[in-house]
């Protein structure tokens, strides 16, 4: 970092888990790897078995497709960078690398919650208009795919290039594993009022908009199953999108109780923590309840791993 007051930085100090004594940091670097390789190979199936698969050639497995994508992109954006600090104790970072991080964290994130949104509106035709959801559906499947991902991009831009543009000065120490907005912003020495108001009105919308979606979505699905007469119809009904809501539960308590407590409840390292659990173990465990809790899946995992091993059989 160059120095004088109000000077740009070219490079920051990720302080990530540097307080920790050595042979803890290596322990987790171990398990964060651990998590990180199962995240990618969970996700990939599901994109191989969703794409290979004929019977999971719908709307509800596209869109599932496209969310192990972005839990893909979202776990490349921070996992590798955070288990090289841990393994080599390199805990520098590009003021390049530091924006553009933060440009596709911000992507990836409200790029999902979108993506979360559509699912769950998918699911809302599913159940309770069921002769009309392959009509509408096979039409716009595509659209609001593109639609989810595409809010991602102005947000990303706006906050990242804003807040990049702003001087630096003093230390360049960001308390966190990733270039989060509020670490970096403590770094900035210029006045940030109205970026501020700008970040958290963005943030509440970006988060809470796709939220009121999804629980408008869920109300009309609710009202719907209550109706169906039968408990085996009920219970047939309510799996159809019991991972989503799962899924979408994870998603949002973890990222809500991150950025909408109250400051004095928010100590650096009990974000890192609570950051922890949406960049790292989210992405881990939505292919896991998808699999695990989804028969079609299940059952399109046996058919792939079954015409694999022919295959090979016929090749040897």
């Amino acid at each position: 970092m160059t120095g004088g007051n109000g000077t740009r930085v070219s490079d920051f100090i990720l302080m990530s888990f540097s307080s920790l004594p050595t042979e803890i940091q290596s322990l987790l670097f171990m398990m964060f790897l651990i998590i990180y390789l199962i995240t990618l190979m969970g996700n990939s199936l599901i994109i191989l078995v969703t794409l290979a698969d004929s019977m999971l050639h719908s709307p509800m497995y596209f869109f599932l497709r496209n969310l192990s994508f972005l839990e893909i992109g979202f776990n490349l954006v921070i996992v590798p960078k955070m288990l090289r600090t841990l393994f080599t104790r390199d805990t520098t970072i590009s003021f390049l690398g530091c924006a553009i991080q933060m440009y596709f964290f911000f992507f990836f994130g409200v790029a999902e919650c979108f993506l979360l949104a559509t699912m769950a509106y998918d699911r809302y035709l599913a159940i309770c208009n069921p002769l009309h959801y392959p009509i509408i559906m096979n039409r716009t499947c595509t659209k609001l795919a593109a639609a989810s991902w595409f809010p991602g991009f102005p947000v990303a831009t706006v906050q990242t290039t804003w807040l990049f543009s702003f001087p630096f000065c003093g230390t360049n120490e960001v308390n966190h594993f990733f270039c989060d907005i509020p670490p970096v912003l403590r770094l900035v020495c210029a006045n940030t009022a109205l970026f501020e108001i700008y970040a958290i009105n963005g943030t509440i919308l970006a988060v809470m908009t796709p939220c009121m979606l999804i629980l408008c979505s869920y109300t009309h699905v609710a009202a719907a199953i209550l109706k169906i007469p039968s408990a085996k119809g009920k219970l047939k009904a309510f799996s159809t999108c019991s991972s989503h809501l799962l899924v979408v539960s994870l998603f949002y308590v973890s990222s809500s109780l991150t950025y909408f407590r109250p400051k004095s409840n928010n100590s650096p390292e009990s974000k890192k923590l609570l950051s922890l659990s949406y960049t790292i173990v989210t992405p881990m465990l939505n292919p896991i309840i998808y699999s695990l809790r989804n028969k079609e899946v299940k059952n399109a995992l046996s058919r792939t791993f079954h015409k694999a091993i022919n295959l090979r059989n016929c090749i040897l």
